[in-house]
């Protein structure tokens, strides 16, 4: 069983680099047998407490508690939205310098429309050789920084505006995901928790907890195989 990454621990919490294709924690139904609940737990030889959650197939950085009472706090500080949480993703197409997505997520398991808000920012285009789907091979590298946390708000919203993430099989687009696998082996879901910031359980003070997409293992191979072929957006990033 392989260790975690760990980015940040104190006597309070612990931060993890999250492997893409690994789930939180077990659950009846996907009958897992290894998640990073229980990987976490026996390298560190005792109880952690997950606050939030990244989908299976995203990668990053992804909080623990280490005591109940800091689990309650971190819990409330994520409900009460004061933890700013910032992804990296590659999309289809020349994605829009910046904007805000105000569009409503459908709760799959109640069947209602809830409020879901989105901030995102275009870092980088990506210009291939070729067509797909008829159009220019061009991608680009954007920065999401969700305001609410609905499940899968950040590819909901992307599809929404017709820039679905590289790898998602679900609200994205088969012919791009095929020339990502086909091209660069990219089987993966392109999309990656860069950051948290927020409260310190204890002191009340903001802390920063990062990692840089080129440290993940698949965003590295990724970045070497399409190297030249970027263009970063002059917006003042």
């Amino acid at each position: 069983m392989a260790l975690l990454d760990i980015l940040y621990r104190d006597t309070h919490l612990v931060a993890v680099n999250k492997p893409d294709a690994l789930l939180v924690h077990r659950t009846r139904l996907a009958g897992d047998s290894l998640a990073v609940l229980q990987i976490l737990r026996e390298q560190m030889g005792r109880t952690v407490y997950p606050v939030h959650r990244l989908d299976r197939a995203t990668s990053g950085v992804l909080l623990f508690a280490l005591d109940p009472a800091s689990a309650a706090r971190l819990c409330a500080a994520f409900a009460e939205r004061r933890v700013r949480k910032r992804y990296r993703a590659v999309v289809r197409g020349r994605a829009p310098e910046e904007g805000v997505i105000d569009h409503p997520v459908v709760d799959e398991d109640e069947r209602v429309p809830r409020d879901a808000h989105s901030r995102f920012k275009c870092l980088e285009v990506l210009t291939l050789d070729g067509e797909v789907e008829g159009r220019p091979a061009a991608y680009s590298l954007v920065e999401v920084e969700p305001k609410t946390g609905r499940r899968h708000q950040i590819r909901r919203h992307l599809k929404h505006i017709d820039h679905p993430i590289i790898g998602d099989t679900k609200y994205g687009r088969g012919a791009h995901n095929r020339f990502f696998r086909e091209r660069f082996g990219v089987y993966r879901l392109l999309l990656h928790a860069r950051s948290l910031d927020l409260p310190h359980p204890a002191t009340d003070e903001w802390l920063h907890i990062e990692v840089d997409e080129t440290e993940e293992r698949a965003w590295r191979m990724f970045r070497e195989q399409t190297a030249g072929h970027w263009d970063p957006i002059m917006n003042g990033l």
